[in-house]
């Protein structure tokens, strides 16, 4: 040691492992041996001299000189652990990171991948970090040189790229303003070059304002989707008049600014009761209607336009509780919306064309609870027959307007007690409607759990809206579209032995047939962790979809000796009798080392005509950083 600041090591050894689990003599997992190794603590930098990284005390790997910084330093710019590429359709290549510690509150990272076939990928993330939040902004981009390689989708060109930003900021104790942002060259940019440092899948970009209170809470945002599906022909789908079915796909998509939601629960009683105000506007443009035909009807998913909603409801409600424990909740809510067409597309002849739209609902309701416990030695049961009516006047203008938010119509055990099954607000159920149903819960002291429900809907008078069929037509095959619903019912298990069943079904209100059922089950039993998904959904003839779907997804995890790890995954379509997305893997990680090796194959794009294969490597070593290589195949 000289001059108090630099230490030298002859014939030095470097390693992280610390505990004593190797036998005496035994060298650890890996070390590096240097000539020397000089820690200047001025610097804050360790330099070795004629590297070797062994490995079980083997050399595996020499490298002349190789410095990183001693553990005080947190940042500090230098070359970060490359990382490999191998893709038939780029080539092979290797990212070469670099990472500048601009200042302590931002930094910048660089990376550039050279591929064989395509040249070089450049990449930089830039962060900043400040008082109230942090943002960051990120770009990619390069020539390709054989854009042929992806010929047939929208990566068949010479530039392609991405710009990302992202920011989290806190305003004030109640108030958060964020966004996320991303513009792409072409739809599948972010897919195909998925290695780059920003990738995150996500095809919504978005700008938002937060503020909440305990009793009130405001929210204004706005949303742009870029898809990565490319566009594809379905002529037995296609309206006439209208652009085929799977083509113009990103026209058809809309800009959706604002969506502002405001909801206000007063903090004194009004009449003993609850009184609570919603408000919704939202307005969105399109600029290609997006429509399908089926039997020779034309739906809509949307329409090429600007349409604009103001939505207020008030809603009161109270509960009463007699001696003998029977539960009573009067409730009542009416409803006012304000819609504004601006340059609708006049081919959808179904539309108003009025530019004003105004309606109504008004609706008062009754639910009634009566809970049965009986408690026995080993712990307890609830049984609690639920009665709801709700009576209301027809609902206005039913496929006259716009239907943007409530085009997904799932009628389950969760929504049975819903005053309004629709999903948004651009639909307001109407007419008279009885919900009931049956909760049974029970609970055993030892652990055990257990809820169940089953339930029906009755439409008595009125209009049933399900039954009427908007521009999109989903309510058609809801389940809610007769007098009499289809049977709902739920299941959840949960034992002390880390097994955990949920299970929702829809059932036909005539012959019991199965139209509707999700159910997954999980289980962790010392190193053996399991998941199994299944689903089931019946044909929906009304919009387009002829034959039912039926899929299961499990997964599974075990792990040896607390290193040791194997995994797995199989998605698989029994409708169609086709394997969808499968993979294995295998890893292992101690205190100083970590390595995973899987491979997957994915055949949900085009239909299951191509695969695409992915074999994966990463490996990890502690304080000196990770480094992965991807191997991506399609065909």
């Amino acid at each position: 040691r000289t001059g108090g600041n630099v230490t030298e090591f002859e014939n030095g050894l470097y390693t992280v492992y610390t505990r004593p689990t190797n036998p005496p003599g035994k060298p650890p997992l890996w070390r590096v041996r240097a000539a020397k190794i000089i820690h200047d603590q001025q610097e804050k930098v360790v330099y070795f001299e004629r590297a070797s990284l062994e490995f079980f005390g083997t050399p595996i790997a020499y490298v002349p000189f190789l410095s990183m910084p001693d553990p005080t330093v947190k940042r500090k710019s230098g070359f970060l652990m490359p990382s490999g590429v191998v893709n038939d359709k780029l080539g092979i290549g290797v990212s070469i990171p670099y990472y500048w510690a601009l200042d302590p509150h931002y930094d910048l990272t660089t990376t550039v991948t050279p591929l064989t076939k395509q040249g070089a990928l450049v990449d930089g993330t830039f962060r900043h970090q400040m008082m109230n939040g942090a943002y960051s902004i990120s770009a990619a981009g390069l020539f390709q040189a054989r854009p042929s390689e992806f010929a047939g989708s929208s990566g068949d060109r010479r530039w392609r790229g991405a710009i990302n930003t992202l920011g989290r900021f806190r305003i004030s104790e109640n108030w958060k303003f964020g966004w996320d942002l991303t513009y792409k060259s072409d739809r599948a940019f972010l897919r195909d070059y998925s290695f780059a440092s920003f990738n995150d899948d996500d095809e919504t970009s978005e700008i938002y304002l937060d503020g909440s209170t305990t009793r009130n809470g405001l929210s204004i945002k706005g949303y742009a989707f870029s898809i990565y599906q490319e566009d594809y022909t379905n002529a037995a789908l296609d309206a006439p008049g209208f652009s085929p079915v799977g083509q113009s796909l990103q026209d058809k998509q809309p800009i959706v600014f604002p969506v502002v939601d405001y909801d206000y629960v007063f903090n004194d009683p009004i009449a003993d009761g609850e009184l609570s105000f919603t408000a919704n506007f939202t307005s969105l443009s399109r600029v290609e209607t997006d429509a399908f035909a089926v039997n020779g009807v034309n739906r809509f998913r949307g329409v090429d336009g600007t349409f604009s909603r103001l939505t207020l409801e008030s809603e009161w409600r109270r509960t009463f509780i007699d001696p003998i424990g029977q539960s009573f909740t009067p409730f009542a809510y009416v409803r006012g919306d304000m819609f504004f067409l601006a340059s609708a597309d006049k081919r959808v002849s179904e539309l108003t064309d009025e530019a004003f739209v105004g309606r109504a609902m008004p609706a008062a309701g009754l639910e009634y609870r009566y809970p049965f416990i009986a408690a026995f030695e080993g712990g307890n049961q609830i049984l609690e027959p639920v009665a709801q009516v709700i009576v209301r006047p027809d609902e206005q203008r039913i496929g006259e307007l716009p239907n943007e938010d409530a085009q997904s119509i799932v009628f389950d055990s969760s929504t049975l007690f819903d005053y309004d099954k629709f999903s948004g607000f651009d639909r307001a159920e109407g007419g008279t409607r009885l919900n009931l149903g049956l909760n049974y819960k029970l609970q055993l002291y030892e652990g055990y759990y257990v809820s169940a429900l089953f339930g029906q809907s009755f439409h008595l008078a009125g209009d049933n809206s399900y039954e009427t069929a908007d521009i999109l037509g989903a309510t058609l095959d809801s389940g809610l579209a007769t007098d009499h619903s289809d049977y709902v019912s739920s299941l959840y298990l949960d034992t002390k032995h880390g097994v955990r069943i949920g299970a929702q079904a829809r059932l036909d209100d005539d012959d019991f047939t199965l139209r509707r059922l999700q159910a997954q089950a999980t289980a962790a039993y010392g190193p053996l962790a399991t998941s199994l998904s299944y689903a089931f959904l019946g044909a929906q003839p009304d919009i387009g979809i002829d034959d039912p779907r039926e899929e299961v997804l499990g997964s599974a995890s075990l792990r040896f000796n607390n290193n040791w790890r194997v995994f797995g995954s199989l998605r698989y379509d029994i409708e169609n009798s086709d394997v969808v997305q499968d993979g294995v893997g295998a890893g292992y990680d101690d205190e100083g080392f970590s390595l995973s090796v899987s491979y997957s194959e994915d055949r949900s794009r085009n239909d299951g005509e191509e695969v695409d294969r992915t074999l994966y490597f990463r490996i990890g070593l502690r304080t000196i950083g990770n480094t992965q290589v991807s191997s991506g195949t399609l065909n």
